[in-house]
């Protein structure tokens, strides 16, 4: 097994999680309880694809799933920074894991990049 490919799995798993923890924290706010569906739908969707492209039988399709992955984090990014705006009380959480999702999205990225041969 590949090692680097079980740890970042496991990390998306642990940031899907968490992401999870948060959003029954913001199902609670009123204002932004809304926001928890779509946040939790693009989270845990980063992990899902990851894990998708492992059973993939061609470079294309492993590909695409890695360029979807990237898109929900993006997606994932955009709803945690409203978030953070949104909800003082949630701020702490919220920007923590901003931080571990612009990180997940820079390995994404390297790796796209990698599976295209630009690098």
């Amino acid at each position: 097994m590949n090692n680097f490919r079980d740890q970042f799995e496991s990390r998306l798993r642990r940031f899907s999680l968490d992401t999870i923890m948060l959003c029954v924290k913001i199902r609670k706010i009123e204002s932004i309880y809304i926001i928890a569906n779509q946040l939790m739908r693009s989270a845990t969707s980063i992990g899902a694809n990851v894990a998708e492209a492992r059973g993939c039988g061609t470079k294309r399709d492993y590909t695409h799933f890695f360029e979807t992955a990237l898109k929900t984090a993006n997606e994932t990014i955009y709803w945690l920074s409203l978030v953070i705006e949104a909800s003082p009380s949630l701020r702490t959480d919220a920007e923590k894991l901003l931080a571990e999702v612009k990180e997940i999205s820079r390995i994404i990225g390297s790796s796209i990049i990698t599976m295209k041969g630009k690098k």
